[in-house]
């Protein structure tokens, strides 16, 4: 907020402005004041004019017309200059008030801020341009933090649910005391374990630095498909793995892209029906290292290609596995682990029912 007794940057410019062309306008008044007189005399000597009489009405005249003109000029130079700076002050000042609001709406929680660009300057266009993306970034993350919120404490309340309704039945009496019981208030705790978890791998892999090591590539999409192996021959999926003869040498972290691979390939099962396929594909093309994952399972809405690496976000928000998996914050974990390495990830799929297909890009390590 702005101290109510400190000038505006408007008024601080135009005075600046207004001392500078008073020190300049007076700088010549004393120089003229000083040697006008002189250098005047000493021509009417040197014209011949010696006598006293003509040589003072001669001298007075000549400082009365310069007085004049001086002054007249000095005073037309002002008011051209001070109109001039006028203009100036308000093309500079203007702008950098309405930045000023816009700072003081931005702290106050208002995100939506319009600051118009300005052709004065260069750097006062960057300026605005960059406030306004910082704005607008800042409205994207609240509103990605209350709808994670929200989707959070949807998250937790069905299992809370589930657990009350098990306490009050056992407390009353209608749900028997045994193993099933047990198991189904287990599977509910795991499940609350499993989001906390989920969520403290988010938090670490978007605010952690991951430390980059030379490694080949196709060896961590190797072990991630070898570890997923059992799970898909439990349910009935074919996993097919096809990588490049070559290494393909990358700068990373073995475990964390494991854990990427992990991801994507528990996703793909989870959407895949027995006696589905599912393809992994590591090769270079085109100077960096791409994997991907293909399945011909339940496919993605065009419309949520990029929602799905959102916190929380399912395709069927009313679709939640019995077991509890699938927290909605795997493929978030994984876009952030990618992007701590420099690469991206992505989405593709031609709608619901047609499998789909996640590509992750990494740079080469440098020769």
């Amino acid at each position: 907020m702005r101290r109510s007794g400190a000038p505006r940057l408007a008024t601080r410019l135009l005075l600046a402005q207004v001392l500078v062309v008073a020190v300049g306008a007076i700088t010549p008044v004393i120089a003229a004041a000083l040697l006008a007189p002189r250098l005047f005399h000493l021509h009417l000597l040197q014209a011949g004019v010696t006598h006293n009489l003509v040589a003072l009405h001669a001298e007075a005249a000549f400082q009365s017309a310069m007085g004049i003109a001086v002054m007249l000029g000095v005073f037309m130079s002002l008011v051209a200059a001070g109109i001039v700076s006028w203009f100036l002050v308000r093309r500079i000042a203007a702008p950098i008030e309405q930045l000023a609001q816009a700072t003081h709406d931005v702290a106050a929680g208002l995100y939506d801020v319009n600051i118009p660009t300005t052709a004065f300057s260069v750097e006062l266009d960057d300026l605005a341009s960059s406030f306004q993306s910082m704005a607008q970034r800042l409205a994207s993350a609240g509103a990605t933090r209350t709808r994670m919120l929200a989707d959070l404490a949807h998250e937790v309340r069905t299992p809370l649910a589930t657990l009350q309704a098990y306490i009050d039945g056992l407390e009353d009496g209608v749900i028997k005391r045994d193993a099933a019981a047990w198991n189904t208030m287990r599977r509910q705790i795991d499940r609350l374990r499993r989001l906390a978890d989920d969520i403290r791998v988010v938090a670490q892999a978007e605010g952690q630095k991951i430390d980059l090591v030379a490694m080949d590539g196709c060896d961590a999409v190797h072990a991630a498909v070898q570890a997923a192996v059992p799970r898909f021959e439990a349910k009935g999926v074919t996993l097919e793995l096809r990588v490049c003869a070559e290494p393909c040498q990358i700068n990373g972290d073995a475990v964390r892209l494991q854990q990427v691979l992990a991801n994507l390939l528990d996703n793909a099962l989870r959407h895949t029906a027995a006696g589905g396929n599912v393809a992994v594909d590591g090769s270079e093309v085109g100077g960096r290292f791409l994997v991907t994952v293909s399945d011909n399972g339940d496919g993605i809405p065009r419309d949520q290609l990029d929602s799905i690496f959102e916190r929380l976000h399912r395709v069927d928000a009313s679709r939640v596995n019995a077991d509890g998996s699938g927290s909605g914050l795997g493929l978030t974990i994984a876009r952030a682990i990618v992007q701590a390495h420099g690469g991206s990830i992505s989405a593709e799929s031609a709608g619901l029912g047609t499998g789909a297909r996640f590509s992750v890009c990494l740079p080469l390590a440098p020769h």
